[in-house]
């Protein structure tokens, strides 16, 4: 009974993190697109104003 425990752990464990890292893709892919879009606006916007991130 033990081992099929741990058995049943493992893999809901690894499910989990599969699914925490699918999320985390989508995730970094709207932080990339904002960051793209903010160049993006900040071109249009020219160069003599203030950027709206700090760096």
């Amino acid at each position: 009974m033990g081992p099929l425990l741990l058995v049943l752990l493992l893999a809901l464990i690894l499910f989990g993190a599969g699914f925490a890292v699918k999320v985390l893709w989508w995730v970094a892919l709207a932080v990339l697109v904002l960051w793209l879009l903010g160049f993006v606006f900040r071109a249009a916007d020219g160069a003599g104003r203030r950027r709206w991130y700090r760096w």
